[in-house]
């Protein structure tokens, strides 16, 4: 008898593990994609839970996707759902430099009331369910010269409560939310915004910059000593502001920042240096094939990597496998929402970093 209460509680065991960890392998994972309709077809789309066009745009105070190639690719997108019936498709408004009018435009009621229609209207036509406000930013400064104010604060509360009173429950609802501290504590009412919305979309990329006049890593997934800003900080403060883990969703790079640095740098990390460029990881990979002066270093702490040309004085930081595998492993493990990259056509088709995301989740 006691044998088979044993066995008993070792199948029991067994079922509430691989029940947990199904759990923990359902994160979303989103895709940003600014590409053509034709690139899209060949992506593992199935891999996917979101796909976001990124970007639709104001025209006046309605929602406008764009011109025949951008309406193309929604089409394209929605299209897809027959190879994955389970893909959200959303409508991304803005992106950097892509919203100067929106803290005119969102801080009136009426025009915020019209915009929400439009956006009702364009789910409808296209067969999209969802949008993703990436207003960079909201309250603090974003792309130069793109107004602000104060009051922006308290108009993206009200934009997003029109939102969801014109769209209901049937559309979702995100934002792209910056990852350094004035956004996280000016930006956005939080307490206010989290029980309406889907999903937060952390950018925690870029946290080292095109303005930044200092090397470091642009989307770490830890802080460091020298480094405040990373994936975890970001997450941290967004639970500490009431966001729900389940409704929070770090942010991957499939990008690189390039830097030149001064000759006679000690090392290249954390030093003063003048931003060049930005590469996907394509041409990152391709780089190290072809230039043997540069050197990988993984950065423990941080949990990623970082290039090193001593000959040419160029710093990179970028995400590679490996640590799109811990970001990942992070998500699943803290029970975030899931993990979005900017961006989809950056990637390899084949063998890249979706797969890894992919892989790491089926474990």
């Amino acid at each position: 008898m006691r044998k088979v209460k044993i066995f008993s509680s070792i199948i029991l065991w067994l079922f509430i593990s691989k029940a947990l960890c199904a759990q923990d392998s359902n994160i979303r994972v989103i895709a940003y994609y600014s590409g053509t309709s034709e690139k899209l077809e060949e992506y593992p789309i199935e891999k996917l839970t979101h796909l976001i066009y990124s970007f639709s745009h104001l025209k006046g105070n309605e929602l406008d996707i764009g011109n025949e190639n951008s309406i193309a690719t929604v089409n394209k997108m929605v299209g897809l759902k027959k190879r994955n019936p389970n893909l959200k498709v959303i409508l991304s408004l803005g992106g950097w430099g892509g919203c100067p009018t929106c803290s005119e435009v969102f801080s009136s009621k009426n025009d915020r009331k019209v915009f929400a229609r439009s956006v009702k209207n364009l789910m409808v036509k296209y067969g999209a369910d969802g949008i993703d406000l990436d207003w960079e930013y909201p309250a603090v400064a974003g792309f130069p010269g793109h107004d602000y104010k104060p009051g922006d604060r308290q108009n993206f509360t009200r934009l997003v409560k029109t939102l969801r009173k014109t769209l209901g429950k049937k559309y979702e609802i995100s934002f792209a939310a910056g990852g350094f501290e004035k956004y996280m504590e000016e930006a956005i009412e939080w307490e206010k915004v989290a029980p309406l919305i889907n999903y937060v979309n952390l950018m925690s990329y870029d946290l080292v910059h095109g303005y930044s006049v200092v090397t470091g890593h642009h989307t770490p997934l830890h802080s460091t000593t020298d480094q405040l800003l990373s994936v975890d900080y970001g997450v941290r403060e967004l639970i500490k502001r009431g966001v729900p883990k389940g409704k929070i969703i770090i942010g991957a790079a499939f990008y690189g920042r390039f830097w030149e640095i001064e000759p006679d740098a000690i090392k290249s990390l954390y030093q003063s240096g003048k931003f060049l460029k930005s590469e996907s990881i394509r041409d990152i990979e391709k780089l190290l094939e072809t230039d043997t002066c540069f050197q990988y270093f993984w950065d423990e702490e941080a949990k990623a990597p970082y290039l090193y040309n001593p000959v040419k004085n160029l710093f990179v930081t970028y995400d590679d496998g490996k640590s799109i595998e811990l970001k990942t492993r992070y998500a699943m493990e803290n029970k975030i929402g899931g993990i979005m990259f900017w961006e989809l056509s950056l990637d390899y088709p084949e063998g890249g970093l979706l797969d890894v995301i992919h892989g790491a989740r089926t474990k």
